[in-house]
């Protein structure tokens, strides 16, 4: 019946293969023909997956497909297989959705350049990578596909690799994220040793059993994976690397930074939410890493200039949203917000990147203004986009953001301050998204003249996935109305079967009025993040100069992100280089490189003195060889 799944990732690495072998001999028409039809059809798969699972009876939607066995040593056997059940399913929908949907509108953005078939070699590259990672029926496919999404990072990061500030950037998410790696994989090896398997459903059945309720293992496997999680899914420490990936193309940032690749630590952890809820401290860092980089990231949005920067903080600080969501074991919330966040942030960054082109490459705020009489089709998808993200009622990201605030409250891991954190945080989004939003299309034009004479409306081939991403970002929301508000909850009843309930915590319980009173808290500061945007660039511009100017120190601070990036550079760059330097000069040469030449001293030494006795005299030799045969002779004979 589910046979089919293996042609959902192979399509796109069959795109991949046609273009990165040949797609330089194509015309572009071609190239972005098979790269659109490769992810076209596994979104169609996905789709009938999704539905062949939602007709079956919600205990028997987990369904394995194993392909071959790939691995077998010292009793343990890794298979090729896939899994699909309600996580996958939902995950598979966001991955090839948008992904399809980006492609398109890549075809307008990247027409004039010149590697255009190797774009969208990577691009079928990685969503072939995103799909192995979410389908995968165990931790080693999962890795694999982890792993693969990190390669296609790099190459898409730094797309661009002439210019050595993106090749730089590449690098960077390259090896940052190999530091959380190396905690994700030491997880991996310890599910090995506790559990003799790497399979899903295996490790999971045999949890509950092997692992005692907030035990020293349990704690351990699931921090060494959130150490990957943390590097993947840009968190404290590790979130470093996601600002400067801005440098790629803006498709990329659309598909890589806030859609897919960035999400798979979430993902992760929802996978695995049988080995978190039975390590209630690990559930506590994840929540509290979340929560605090949500506000954290959310600060440092309030005053960049750079138009993706704003949006690539924003993305971090959703994806806080996201880790406090399954931190306060709220799996299915966490990816409630998971999915509406790709719609409405994959809709802003494609907007931006239409603002860009429409700019001629600008992606300084500060020379925009007044743009929404110049490109009213873009102006509007990306107003939709800023009230979705700022959690306005009726759009999708009102429902998933309060479903995490009202978890972070109500559950029994939750606290109020973690719930406090996070409304705050909501207000500062809805500030720098309208703040963003009022310097680009609101207020004095402050482009120059050459600039304003070519701005245009970007082709339909952008502006289509535009709207339908606008739509969803509207509607994306209503498939988890919760009960307080009328609604069934569908979304977290769908993914009961993959959530499973370990642990005695016993859910607290509280009236539907606390929860009208906490959703009226955060819309009510959301809409105070509204008007100090609207005082501060619409009706009095000249408000923000003179306060930056009156707090220049906490403005300098902010703007330069705390100095995160000087100071790992101090520690870490510069420190890794002083101590291989070290190395080299006193460990390498002095000790290495003496022990070397010493024993070739030595050898020399004596082979100059054993140099002696080779003459060249026959005469010599005859004498040596006489005295040897007496020597020998006479040890025979005493």
């Amino acid at each position: 019946m589910f046979n089919y799944l293996i042609c959902i990732p192979l399509f796109p690495a069959l795109g991949a293969l046609i273009n990165g072998l040949l797609g330089y001999k194509f015309s572009k028409r071609v190239v972005h023909d098979i790269a659109i039809t490769a992810i076209g059809v596994s979104f169609v798969l996905s789709l009938k997956a999704f539905f062949q699972l939602l007709s079956l009876p919600p205990d028997q939607r987990v369904v394995e497909v194993i392909l071959y066995s790939w691995i077998y040593s010292g009793g343990i056997s890794v298979d090729v297989g896939f899994l699909l059940d309600p996580l996958s399913a939902v995950m598979l929908l966001v991955v090839t959705g948008v992904g399809f949907l980006i492609h398109i509108y890549s075809t307008g953005y990247m027409h004039e350049d010149e590697s255009y078939w190797r774009f969208f070699t990577y691009l079928n590259l990685f969503v072939f990578a995103m799909l192995l990672l979410v389908m995968g029926n165990n931790f080693l496919m999962m890795f694999v596909g982890w792993e693969g999404v990190g390669l296609c990072s790099y190459l898409l990061i730094g797309f661009w690799y002439d210019d050595h500030a993106n090749a730089d950037a590449g690098k960077k998410a390259f090896v940052v994220n190999r530091v959380g790696d190396f905690g994700f994989i030491l997880g991996i090896f310890l599910i090995i040793v506790t559990f003799g398997s790497l399979r899903y459903l295996e490790v999971f059945d045999k949890a509950t059993t092997l692992l005692p309720y907030g035990g020293t293992l349990a704690t351990a496997i699931t921090l060494l994976l959130f150490v990957g999680a943390t590097g993947k899914s840009a968190q404290i420490p590790l979130y470093v690397w996601l600002p400067d990936a801005m440098a790629g193309p803006t498709p990329v940032s659309a598909l890589i930074h806030a859609a897919t690749m960035v999400t798979a630590g979430v993902y992760m952890i929802a996978r695995c939410n049988v080995l978190y809820s039975l390590a209630p401290f690990s559930l506590g860092v994840v929540a509290t890493i979340g929560a605090l980089t949500a506000i954290f990231a959310a600060s440092m949005g309030l005053v960049q200039r750079d138009i993706k920067k704003v949006l690539a903080y924003s993305t971090i600080s959703q994806l806080g949203y996201m880790f406090l969501g399954v931190g306060v074991a709220a799996y299915s919330a966490g990816i409630f917000h998971l999915m509406t966040h790709a719609f409405f942030k994959a809709l802003l960054f494609l907007g931006a990147g239409s603002v860009i082109h429409a700019m001629g490459g600008e992606q300084d705020i500060m020379n925009m203004g007044g743009l929404r009489k110049y490109i009213p089709k873009t102006f509007i998808v990306f107003l939709i986009g800023t009230l979705a993200i700022a959690g306005t009622p009726g759009l999708s990201g009102f429902f998933s953001k309060d479903e995490i605030l009202w978890q972070a409250f109500s559950s029994p891991h939750g606290h109020p301050l973690l719930w406090l954190i996070g409304t705050v945080a909501a207000g500062m989004t809805s500030f720098y998204m309208f703040r963003l939003t009022f310097l680009t299309f609101f207020g004095k034009e402050r482009m120059d003249e050459h600039t304003k004479h070519h701005i245009h409306e970007s082709p339909n081939s952008m502006i289509i996935p535009l709207m339908i991403l606008a739509v969803l970002s509207v509607i994306g929301g209503y498939v988890g109305v919760p009960e307080a508000l009328g609604g069934s909850n569908h979304f977290h009843h769908f993914l009961e079967p993959v959530i499973k309930k370990v642990g005695t915590t016993q859910p607290h319980h509280y009236s539907h009025a606390l929860e009208y009173g906490l959703m009226a808290i955060s819309v009510g500061i959301a809409v105070v993040g509204f008007f100090i945007a609207y005082t501060f660039y619409i009706k009095n511009p000249q408000l923000p100069v003179s306060l930056a100017e009156k707090m220049k120190g906490i403005y300098t601070l902010l703007y330069n992100k705390y100095y995160v990036d000087e100071i790992y550079e101090f520690i870490f760059v510069k420190g890794c280089k002083g101590l291989g330097t070290l190395l080299w000069q006193k460990f390498d040469v002095l000790v290495i490189d003496g022990i070397v030449n010493g024993v070739g001293a030595i050898v020399q030494y004596f082979g100059g003195i054993f140099a002696k006795i080779q003459t060249g005299s026959t005469q010599n030799y005859a004498v040596g060889i006489l005295l040897g045969v007496v020597l020998i002779i006479s040890i025979f004979i005493f």
